[in-house]
């Protein structure tokens, strides 16, 4: 394969990660429009995908195709790191993220069920395993650049700490007012981060400065 054919496909697998957020957000915001009565500000994103919900047929398979466009642009961001090691340990993250995503499958929400059931603490766990990575994945992705991106990176960690200790606050209490809006700042928070690290990454090849130049190869070890 030539040197333009592999710039194409590295390209085209950094592209899923965009995709891959886009899609994400608009299972979120059709699916719950598709669901009368559902509130966007007080119910979980996962109550959309449970069993027992009126639209898990549709979201269900959706969220396999996001897992899948995710653990591509992990590839991608692996493809692209060189010599910056703590660029492909991002890209591993990614990889590994998806890769729990797909093992969680046969672990959805039961609605009806009280949280404390095996499915539903199934579910927890593994939606704390899969935070605790992306945490990792952004923290190593503000390791990997000197740049604005290190303080775009910072920024986005406490943004998703600060929203986690609240809702994880609320759900030990009992209470679900405002859950889904601020597990929405969350989700959507990390979303965001992953296009943009996208964005990035796809303008490496245009100019210096990001990967390939002086910032992002030196990575700190």
């Amino acid at each position: 394969m030539d040197f333009s054919r592999k710039v194409a496909l590295k390209n085209a697998l950094l592209f899923c990660g965009i995709l891959s957020s886009l899609l994400y957000v608009c299972i979120d915001i059709i699916a719950g429009m598709m669901w009368e009565g559902y509130s966007f500000a007080h119910q979980a994103i996962s109550e959309l995908s449970a069993i027992g919900a009126p639209t898990r047929s549709l979201v269900a398979p959706l969220l396999m195709v996001y897992v899948v466009l995710l653990i591509t642009f992990g590839v991608g961001v692996w493809s692209s790191a060189g010599q910056n090691r703590a660029l492909r340990v991002t890209g591993g993250l990614w990889i590994g993220i998806g890769l729990i995503g797909l093992a969680w499958t046969p672990f959805p929400m039961h609605l009806g069920e009280p949280v404390t059931s095996f499915a539903n603490t199934m579910h927890s766990i593994f939606a704390g395993v899969q935070v605790s990575l992306t945490l990792l994945a952004i923290g190593f992705g503000a390791v990997a650049y000197r740049n604005w991106f290190r303080f775009y990176s910072i920024g986005t960690i406490l943004t998703l700490l600060t929203a986690g200790v609240v809702a994880f606050g609320l759900a030990a209490s009992g209470q679900t007012a405002w859950f889904g809006a601020i597990e929405r700042i969350n989700v959507y928070g990390y979303l965001l981060w992953v296009a943009v690290l996208a964005v990035v990454l796809l303008r490496a090849d245009k100019g210096p400065g990001l990967i390939g130049g002086s910032d992002a190869q030196r990575d700190i070890t």
